[in-house]
Protein backbone atom coordinates (compact mmCIF):
# COMPACT_ATOMS: atom_id res chain seq x y z
CA UNK A 1 0.00 0.00 0.00
CA UNK A 2 2.77 1.91 0.58
CA UNK A 3 4.68 1.44 -2.20
CA UNK A 4 0.92 2.48 -3.78
CA UNK A 5 0.90 5.74 -2.54
CA UNK A 6 4.18 7.36 -3.60
CA UNK A 7 3.80 5.52 -7.51
CA UNK A 8 3.43 8.52 -9.83
CA UNK A 9 1.69 7.29 -13.13
CA UNK A 10 3.56 10.33 -14.92
CA UNK A 11 6.81 9.62 -14.03
CA UNK A 12 6.09 5.73 -15.28
CA UNK A 13 3.77 6.48 -18.26
CA UNK A 14 4.77 4.41 -20.70
CA UNK A 15 4.60 1.39 -18.39
CA UNK A 16 1.26 2.23 -17.78
CA UNK A 17 0.05 2.70 -21.10
CA UNK A 18 1.95 -0.90 -21.82
CA UNK A 19 -0.21 -2.02 -19.30
CA UNK A 20 -3.26 -0.71 -20.13
CA UNK A 21 -2.48 -2.07 -24.22
CA UNK A 22 -2.62 -5.28 -22.49
CA UNK A 23 -5.90 -5.16 -20.05
CA UNK A 24 -7.51 -3.94 -23.60
CA UNK A 25 -6.34 -6.28 -25.76
CA UNK A 26 -7.72 -9.03 -23.09
CA UNK A 27 -11.06 -7.74 -23.13
CA UNK A 28 -12.83 -9.26 -26.62
CA UNK A 29 -11.47 -12.81 -24.87
CA UNK A 30 -12.53 -11.84 -21.10
CA UNK A 31 -16.03 -10.94 -22.78
CA UNK A 32 -16.43 -14.39 -25.01
CA UNK A 33 -15.24 -16.24 -21.92
CA UNK A 34 -17.90 -14.58 -19.44
CA UNK A 35 -20.94 -15.16 -22.10
CA UNK A 36 -20.44 -18.92 -22.28
CA UNK A 37 -19.55 -19.27 -18.45
CA UNK A 38 -21.71 -20.61 -15.63
CA UNK A 39 -22.86 -19.69 -12.79
CA UNK A 40 -23.56 -15.76 -12.39
CA UNK A 41 -22.30 -12.93 -14.97
CA UNK A 42 -23.42 -10.10 -13.29
CA UNK A 43 -21.92 -11.11 -10.11
CA UNK A 44 -18.60 -11.67 -11.72
CA UNK A 45 -18.63 -8.23 -13.83
CA UNK A 46 -19.09 -6.37 -10.59
CA UNK A 47 -16.22 -8.67 -8.87
CA UNK A 48 -13.90 -7.42 -11.73
CA UNK A 49 -14.66 -4.39 -12.04
CA UNK A 50 -13.92 -3.71 -8.18
CA UNK A 51 -10.98 -6.33 -8.16
CA UNK A 52 -9.69 -3.50 -10.98
CA UNK A 53 -10.69 -0.73 -9.26
CA UNK A 54 -9.19 -1.17 -5.89
CA UNK A 55 -5.09 -1.02 -6.55
CA UNK A 56 -5.82 2.69 -8.44
CA UNK A 57 -7.52 3.96 -4.97
CA UNK A 58 -4.07 5.06 -3.25
CA UNK A 59 -2.31 6.02 -6.48
CA UNK A 60 -1.69 9.74 -6.04
CA UNK A 61 -4.08 11.70 -9.33
CA UNK A 62 -0.86 13.29 -10.73
CA UNK A 63 -2.15 12.48 -14.99
CA UNK A 64 -4.69 15.30 -13.76
CA UNK A 65 -5.28 17.46 -11.16
CA UNK A 66 -8.71 17.78 -11.32
CA UNK A 67 -9.30 16.54 -7.83
CA UNK A 68 -7.38 19.22 -6.10
CA UNK A 69 -10.18 21.66 -7.60
CA UNK A 70 -12.85 19.53 -6.66
CA UNK A 71 -11.74 19.37 -3.18
CA UNK A 72 -10.86 23.11 -3.33
CA UNK A 73 -14.41 24.24 -4.40
CA UNK A 74 -15.93 21.90 -1.90
CA UNK A 75 -13.88 23.70 1.16
CA UNK A 76 -15.37 26.94 -0.51
CA UNK A 77 -18.80 25.61 -0.37
CA UNK A 78 -18.29 24.40 2.96
CA UNK A 79 -17.01 27.60 4.34
CA UNK A 80 -20.17 29.02 3.64
CA UNK A 81 -18.71 31.03 0.62
CA UNK A 82 -19.97 31.17 -3.36
CA UNK A 83 -17.08 29.27 -5.67
CA UNK A 84 -19.15 30.84 -8.76
CA UNK A 85 -18.34 33.91 -7.54
CA UNK A 86 -14.88 34.16 -5.95
CA UNK A 87 -12.17 32.20 -7.55
CA UNK A 88 -9.29 30.71 -5.50
CA UNK A 89 -7.17 33.60 -6.08
CA UNK A 90 -9.98 36.01 -5.27
CA UNK A 91 -9.14 38.09 -1.38
CA UNK A 92 -12.17 36.92 0.03
CA UNK A 93 -10.68 33.24 0.33
CA UNK A 94 -7.44 34.05 1.57
CA UNK A 95 -8.33 32.34 5.15
CA UNK A 96 -8.68 29.17 3.38
CA UNK A 97 -5.45 29.24 1.37
CA UNK A 98 -2.83 26.24 1.90
CA UNK A 99 -0.84 24.04 0.52
CA UNK A 100 -4.09 22.56 -1.63
CA UNK A 101 -4.18 26.15 -2.73
CA UNK A 102 -0.76 26.30 -4.16
CA UNK A 103 -1.14 22.93 -5.91
CA UNK A 104 -4.46 24.69 -7.95
CA UNK A 105 -4.69 24.46 -11.35
CA UNK A 106 -6.60 27.82 -13.05
CA UNK A 107 -6.93 29.82 -9.82
CA UNK A 108 -7.83 33.05 -11.90
CA UNK A 109 -11.16 31.22 -12.74
CA UNK A 110 -14.36 30.48 -10.47
CA UNK A 111 -15.61 26.93 -10.80
CA UNK A 112 -17.34 25.58 -13.79
CA UNK A 113 -19.16 22.61 -11.92
CA UNK A 114 -22.86 22.30 -10.90
CA UNK A 115 -24.51 22.18 -7.91
CA UNK A 116 -24.55 18.52 -7.64
CA UNK A 117 -21.13 18.23 -8.18
CA UNK A 118 -20.30 21.25 -5.53
CA UNK A 119 -22.41 19.46 -2.63
CA UNK A 120 -20.01 16.66 -3.00
CA UNK A 121 -17.04 17.98 -3.19
CA UNK A 122 -18.13 19.66 -0.05
CA UNK A 123 -18.67 16.45 1.82
CA UNK A 124 -15.22 14.77 0.11
CA UNK A 125 -13.67 18.36 1.97
CA UNK A 126 -15.19 17.60 5.29
CA UNK A 127 -13.72 14.21 5.48
CA UNK A 128 -10.81 12.91 6.87
CA UNK A 129 -8.06 12.13 3.91
CA UNK A 130 -10.05 13.96 1.07
CA UNK A 131 -8.82 12.59 -1.89
CA UNK A 132 -9.41 9.21 -0.89
CA UNK A 133 -12.62 9.97 0.52
CA UNK A 134 -13.84 11.18 -2.98
CA UNK A 135 -12.32 8.69 -5.00
CA UNK A 136 -14.03 6.27 -2.88
CA UNK A 137 -17.29 8.11 -3.48
CA UNK A 138 -17.02 8.31 -7.23
CA UNK A 139 -15.74 4.77 -7.06
CA UNK A 140 -19.24 4.37 -5.28
CA UNK A 141 -20.72 5.52 -8.31
CA UNK A 142 -18.71 3.95 -11.08
CA UNK A 143 -19.56 0.53 -9.29
CA UNK A 144 -23.54 1.65 -9.73
CA UNK A 145 -23.28 2.57 -13.17
CA UNK A 146 -22.01 -0.87 -13.81
CA UNK A 147 -25.10 -1.93 -12.40
CA UNK A 148 -27.47 0.10 -14.22
CA UNK A 149 -25.53 -0.83 -17.19
CA UNK A 150 -26.16 -4.61 -16.34
CA UNK A 151 -29.61 -3.91 -15.65
CA UNK A 152 -29.77 -2.15 -19.14
CA UNK A 153 -28.10 -4.99 -20.66
CA UNK A 154 -31.00 -7.82 -19.26
CA UNK A 155 -33.71 -5.11 -19.93
CA UNK A 156 -32.15 -5.21 -23.84
CA UNK A 157 -32.00 -9.02 -23.87
CA UNK A 158 -27.91 -8.52 -24.31
CA UNK A 159 -25.16 -10.76 -22.99
CA UNK A 160 -23.88 -9.73 -19.55
CA UNK A 161 -20.21 -10.21 -21.08
CA UNK A 162 -21.08 -6.82 -23.13
CA UNK A 163 -21.00 -4.68 -20.12
CA UNK A 164 -17.44 -5.47 -19.59
CA UNK A 165 -16.52 -3.00 -22.46
CA UNK A 166 -16.82 -0.09 -19.57
CA UNK A 167 -17.33 -2.15 -16.24
CA UNK A 168 -13.60 -3.62 -16.92
CA UNK A 169 -12.00 -0.45 -19.51
CA UNK A 170 -9.15 0.52 -18.10
CA UNK A 171 -9.47 3.86 -18.93
CA UNK A 172 -12.54 3.95 -16.80
CA UNK A 173 -11.07 2.36 -13.84
CA UNK A 174 -7.86 4.82 -14.43
CA UNK A 175 -9.94 7.64 -14.49
CA UNK A 176 -12.84 7.31 -11.91
CA UNK A 177 -10.97 5.10 -9.14
CA UNK A 178 -7.24 6.22 -9.92
CA UNK A 179 -7.75 10.34 -10.86
CA UNK A 180 -11.16 10.73 -9.24
CA UNK A 181 -13.29 12.59 -12.16
CA UNK A 182 -16.13 13.20 -11.07
CA UNK A 183 -18.16 13.22 -14.54
CA UNK A 184 -19.65 9.54 -13.51
CA UNK A 185 -21.96 10.87 -10.92
CA UNK A 186 -23.40 12.05 -14.04
CA UNK A 187 -22.81 9.32 -15.71
CA UNK A 188 -24.09 7.03 -13.40
CA UNK A 189 -27.34 9.10 -13.49
CA UNK A 190 -28.14 9.33 -16.93
CA UNK A 191 -27.58 5.54 -16.85
CA UNK A 192 -30.51 4.78 -14.45
CA UNK A 193 -32.36 7.43 -15.92
CA UNK A 194 -32.48 5.57 -19.26
CA UNK A 195 -32.70 2.12 -17.59
CA UNK A 196 -35.96 3.56 -15.50
CA UNK A 197 -37.18 4.82 -19.36
CA UNK A 198 -36.99 1.50 -20.17
CA UNK A 199 -38.83 0.11 -17.51
CA UNK A 200 -42.08 1.62 -18.75
CA UNK A 201 -41.75 -0.66 -22.09
CA UNK A 202 -43.81 -3.92 -22.05
CA UNK A 203 -44.02 -6.33 -24.91
CA UNK A 204 -46.76 -5.48 -27.55
CA UNK A 205 -49.69 -7.63 -28.29
CA UNK A 206 -48.34 -8.18 -31.65
CA UNK A 207 -44.66 -8.85 -30.46
CA UNK A 208 -43.56 -5.83 -32.10
CA UNK A 209 -39.77 -4.54 -31.45
CA UNK A 210 -40.63 -1.54 -29.34
CA UNK A 211 -43.79 -2.69 -27.45
CA UNK A 212 -46.29 -0.05 -26.73
CA UNK A 213 -46.17 2.38 -23.15
CA UNK A 214 -48.21 2.05 -20.15
CA UNK A 215 -48.73 4.71 -18.01
CA UNK A 216 -46.04 4.14 -15.14
CA UNK A 217 -44.42 5.59 -12.33
CA UNK A 218 -40.90 5.34 -13.29
CA UNK A 219 -40.90 8.73 -15.59
CA UNK A 220 -40.73 10.66 -12.90
CA UNK A 221 -37.70 9.02 -11.01
CA UNK A 222 -36.33 9.26 -14.60
CA UNK A 223 -36.57 12.77 -14.79
CA UNK A 224 -35.04 13.19 -10.71
CA UNK A 225 -32.19 10.78 -12.31
CA UNK A 226 -31.49 13.14 -15.28
CA UNK A 227 -31.51 15.99 -13.16
CA UNK A 228 -29.14 14.48 -11.02
CA UNK A 229 -26.50 13.92 -13.59
CA UNK A 230 -27.16 17.37 -15.11
CA UNK A 231 -26.23 18.95 -11.61
CA UNK A 232 -23.19 16.36 -11.85
CA UNK A 233 -22.20 17.76 -15.09
CA UNK A 234 -23.51 19.92 -18.02
CA UNK A 235 -23.96 16.86 -20.39
CA UNK A 236 -27.29 15.46 -19.82
CA UNK A 237 -28.74 18.64 -20.32
CA UNK A 238 -28.70 17.79 -24.45
CA UNK A 239 -30.36 14.65 -23.20
CA UNK A 240 -33.51 15.98 -21.72
CA UNK A 241 -35.59 16.64 -24.90
CA UNK A 242 -34.49 12.88 -26.32
CA UNK A 243 -35.52 11.54 -23.28
CA UNK A 244 -38.38 13.41 -22.43
CA UNK A 245 -40.30 12.62 -25.91
CA UNK A 246 -39.38 8.73 -25.52
CA UNK A 247 -40.71 8.49 -21.65
CA UNK A 248 -43.84 8.90 -23.10
CA UNK A 249 -44.86 11.74 -20.81
CA UNK A 250 -42.96 14.13 -21.93
CA UNK A 251 -44.39 17.42 -19.95
CA UNK A 252 -44.23 15.27 -16.74
CA UNK A 253 -40.40 14.42 -17.51
CA UNK A 254 -39.77 17.52 -18.19
CA UNK A 255 -42.13 18.86 -15.20
CA UNK A 256 -39.54 16.58 -12.49
CA UNK A 257 -36.04 17.18 -14.60
CA UNK A 258 -36.42 21.18 -14.67
CA UNK A 259 -37.90 22.07 -11.74
CA UNK A 260 -35.57 20.58 -9.34
CA UNK A 261 -33.01 21.79 -12.21
CA UNK A 262 -34.40 24.91 -10.90
CA UNK A 263 -34.41 24.47 -7.83
CA UNK A 264 -30.60 23.87 -7.36
CA UNK A 265 -29.45 26.32 -10.08
CA UNK A 266 -31.77 29.66 -9.30
CA UNK A 267 -29.70 30.52 -6.38
CA UNK A 268 -26.23 30.52 -8.66
CA UNK A 269 -27.92 32.34 -11.23
CA UNK A 270 -29.09 34.90 -9.06
CA UNK A 271 -26.26 35.44 -6.71
CA UNK A 272 -24.07 36.26 -9.82
CA UNK A 273 -26.84 38.03 -12.28
CA UNK A 274 -26.29 35.81 -14.67
CA UNK A 275 -24.33 32.71 -16.28
CA UNK A 276 -21.16 31.58 -14.11
CA UNK A 277 -18.58 33.88 -15.47
CA UNK A 278 -15.95 29.99 -15.24
CA UNK A 279 -18.53 28.66 -17.30
CA UNK A 280 -18.42 31.24 -20.06
CA UNK A 281 -14.41 31.52 -19.77
CA UNK A 282 -14.57 27.84 -20.27
CA UNK A 283 -16.54 27.79 -23.29
CA UNK A 284 -14.41 30.44 -25.30
CA UNK A 285 -11.14 29.75 -23.81
CA UNK A 286 -10.82 25.61 -23.51
CA UNK A 287 -9.28 24.22 -26.24
CA UNK A 288 -7.60 20.28 -26.22
CA UNK A 289 -7.30 17.59 -28.59
CA UNK A 290 -10.92 18.24 -29.43
CA UNK A 291 -11.43 15.34 -32.75
CA UNK A 292 -13.04 17.68 -35.32
CA UNK A 293 -12.07 20.99 -33.76
CA UNK A 294 -8.46 21.15 -34.01
CA UNK A 295 -8.08 20.44 -37.83
CA UNK A 296 -11.06 22.53 -38.45
CA UNK A 297 -9.74 25.98 -37.18
CA UNK A 298 -6.38 25.26 -38.64
CA UNK A 299 -8.17 24.78 -42.05
CA UNK A 300 -10.14 28.42 -41.24
CA UNK A 301 -6.93 29.97 -40.39
CA UNK A 302 -5.17 28.87 -44.13
CA UNK A 303 -8.69 30.06 -45.55
CA UNK A 304 -7.73 33.37 -44.15
CA UNK A 305 -11.98 33.39 -42.83
CA UNK A 306 -11.47 35.72 -40.14
CA UNK A 307 -9.65 38.58 -42.17
CA UNK A 308 -12.37 37.82 -44.85
CA UNK A 309 -15.01 38.64 -42.18
CA UNK A 310 -13.58 41.40 -40.73
CA UNK A 311 -13.57 43.13 -44.03
CA UNK A 312 -16.97 42.02 -44.52
CA UNK A 313 -17.73 44.23 -41.17
CA UNK A 314 -15.59 46.51 -42.39
CA UNK A 315 -18.04 46.82 -45.79
CA UNK A 316 -21.61 46.32 -43.80
CA UNK A 317 -20.55 49.99 -41.39
CA UNK A 318 -19.59 51.97 -44.38
CA UNK A 319 -23.10 50.54 -45.68
CA UNK A 320 -24.86 51.24 -43.28
CA UNK A 321 -23.14 54.32 -41.53
CA UNK A 322 -23.07 52.20 -38.15
CA UNK A 323 -19.35 52.69 -37.00
CA UNK A 324 -19.62 51.52 -33.60
CA UNK A 325 -22.12 49.32 -32.77
CA UNK A 326 -20.86 46.31 -34.30
CA UNK A 327 -17.52 46.55 -32.77
CA UNK A 328 -17.75 44.29 -30.38
CA UNK A 329 -17.60 41.43 -33.04
CA UNK A 330 -13.71 41.70 -33.89
CA UNK A 331 -12.45 40.60 -31.32
CA UNK A 332 -14.39 36.76 -31.61
CA UNK A 333 -12.88 37.02 -35.38
CA UNK A 334 -10.20 34.73 -34.71
CA UNK A 335 -9.88 31.14 -36.09
CA UNK A 336 -10.57 28.96 -33.16
CA UNK A 337 -13.37 31.27 -32.43
CA UNK A 338 -14.95 30.45 -35.35
CA UNK A 339 -14.75 27.01 -35.26
CA UNK A 340 -16.13 26.43 -31.88
CA UNK A 341 -19.29 28.69 -33.41
CA UNK A 342 -19.58 26.09 -36.46
CA UNK A 343 -19.48 23.08 -34.08
CA UNK A 344 -21.79 24.29 -31.71
CA UNK A 345 -23.95 24.77 -34.65
CA UNK A 346 -23.36 20.93 -35.13
CA UNK A 347 -23.77 20.33 -31.80
CA UNK A 348 -27.36 21.79 -32.04
CA UNK A 349 -27.80 19.64 -35.00
CA UNK A 350 -27.52 16.42 -33.19
CA UNK A 351 -29.51 17.70 -30.28
CA UNK A 352 -32.37 18.15 -32.65
CA UNK A 353 -32.02 14.99 -34.65
CA UNK A 354 -31.96 12.91 -31.19
CA UNK A 355 -35.75 14.33 -31.03
CA UNK A 356 -36.76 11.43 -33.70
CA UNK A 357 -34.40 8.47 -32.21
CA UNK A 358 -36.49 5.55 -30.52
CA UNK A 359 -34.60 3.68 -28.30
CA UNK A 360 -32.81 5.99 -25.53
CA UNK A 361 -30.21 3.83 -25.15
CA UNK A 362 -28.63 3.62 -29.14
CA UNK A 363 -30.06 7.42 -28.91
CA UNK A 364 -28.10 8.68 -25.93
CA UNK A 365 -24.54 6.65 -27.45
CA UNK A 366 -25.00 8.81 -30.72
CA UNK A 367 -25.97 12.00 -28.98
CA UNK A 368 -23.09 11.63 -26.33
CA UNK A 369 -20.97 11.19 -29.05
CA UNK A 370 -22.07 13.42 -31.28
CA UNK A 371 -21.27 16.45 -28.88
CA UNK A 372 -17.95 14.56 -27.89
CA UNK A 373 -16.94 15.24 -31.34
CA UNK A 374 -17.89 18.79 -31.80
CA UNK A 375 -16.11 19.92 -28.45
CA UNK A 376 -13.37 21.62 -28.84
CA UNK A 377 -11.39 20.34 -25.44
CA UNK A 378 -11.80 16.13 -25.30
CA UNK A 379 -9.94 14.32 -22.50
CA UNK A 380 -9.74 10.66 -21.82
CA UNK A 381 -12.03 11.00 -18.91
CA UNK A 382 -14.55 13.00 -21.42
CA UNK A 383 -15.34 9.37 -23.04
CA UNK A 384 -16.66 7.97 -19.52
CA UNK A 385 -19.82 10.07 -21.28
CA UNK A 386 -20.05 7.57 -24.56
CA UNK A 387 -18.17 4.04 -23.69
CA UNK A 388 -21.06 2.52 -21.48
CA UNK A 389 -23.47 2.86 -24.38
CA UNK A 390 -21.02 1.74 -26.94
CA UNK A 391 -19.73 -0.87 -24.92
CA UNK A 392 -23.60 -2.00 -25.78
CA UNK A 393 -23.57 -1.73 -28.86
CA UNK A 394 -20.49 -2.99 -29.43
CA UNK A 395 -19.02 -0.05 -31.47
CA UNK A 396 -15.07 -0.54 -32.52
CA UNK A 397 -14.74 3.04 -33.12
CA UNK A 398 -15.29 4.25 -29.79
CA UNK A 399 -14.17 1.02 -27.83
CA UNK A 400 -10.88 1.68 -29.76
CA UNK A 401 -10.76 5.36 -28.87
CA UNK A 402 -11.28 4.43 -25.03
CA UNK A 403 -7.12 3.02 -25.47
CA UNK A 404 -5.84 5.01 -27.82
CA UNK A 405 -7.28 8.50 -25.91
CA UNK A 406 -4.62 7.61 -23.55
CA UNK A 407 -1.67 8.30 -25.97
CA UNK A 408 -2.75 12.15 -25.48
CA UNK A 409 -1.21 11.89 -22.05
CA UNK A 410 1.92 12.01 -23.82
CA UNK A 411 2.14 15.37 -24.67
CA UNK A 412 2.51 17.21 -21.91
CA UNK A 413 5.19 14.42 -20.36
CA UNK A 414 7.21 14.22 -23.25
CA UNK A 415 7.41 17.76 -24.90
CA UNK A 416 5.31 15.74 -28.19
CA UNK A 417 3.40 17.98 -30.17
CA UNK A 418 -0.38 17.81 -29.89
CA UNK A 419 -0.99 18.89 -33.16
CA UNK A 420 -1.04 16.20 -35.29
CA UNK A 421 1.28 13.82 -33.36
CA UNK A 422 -1.14 13.05 -30.23
CA UNK A 423 -4.15 14.29 -32.35
CA UNK A 424 -3.19 11.50 -34.89
CA UNK A 425 -1.92 9.08 -32.03
CA UNK A 426 -5.19 9.10 -30.08
CA UNK A 427 -7.98 10.03 -33.28
CA UNK A 428 -6.19 8.41 -35.77
CA UNK A 429 -7.65 4.42 -34.78
CA UNK A 430 -11.44 5.81 -34.01
CA UNK A 431 -11.62 7.92 -37.56
CA UNK A 432 -10.23 4.35 -39.34
CA UNK A 433 -12.71 2.29 -37.59
CA UNK A 434 -15.87 4.81 -38.27
CA UNK A 435 -16.51 4.00 -41.28
CA UNK A 436 -16.86 0.09 -40.43
CA UNK A 437 -18.82 1.03 -37.28
CA UNK A 438 -21.15 3.29 -40.03
CA UNK A 439 -21.58 0.66 -42.46
CA UNK A 440 -22.60 -1.98 -39.66
CA UNK A 441 -24.62 0.40 -38.15
CA UNK A 442 -23.06 -0.22 -34.59
CA UNK A 443 -25.45 2.14 -32.62
CA UNK A 444 -28.21 -0.39 -33.13
CA UNK A 445 -28.24 -1.98 -30.69
CA UNK A 446 -28.72 -6.08 -30.97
Amino acid sequence: MALLLVFDLARHLLLVLLLAGAAFASLPWAARRLTVASGSPDRAVLLGALLLRLPLLPLPPTLSDDVLRYLWDGRVAAAGENPYRFAPDSPELSPLRDDLWQRLPHRQIPTVYPPFAVAAFSIAARLPFPILSWKLLVTGADLAACAFLLRLARQLGLPAGRVIGYAWNPLVALEVAGMGHVDVLGVAASLAAVSFLLARRVPSPEGGAEGELRPARPVAAAGALAALGLLAKLAPAAALPMWSRQSGRPALFLAVALSLTAVACLPVVSSLGGVPPGLVTYGVRWEWNGPLFEPLWRALDAAGTAPWLAGRLDAFKRWSGEWTRFNFLYPYLYPQFLAKLLLAGLALAAVGRSLWERDPVAGSGRLFGALLLASATVYPWYLLWVLPWAALALHPAWLALSASSLLSYLAPRLGVPPWPWIWLASWGPFFALLPLALRKRAWSIA
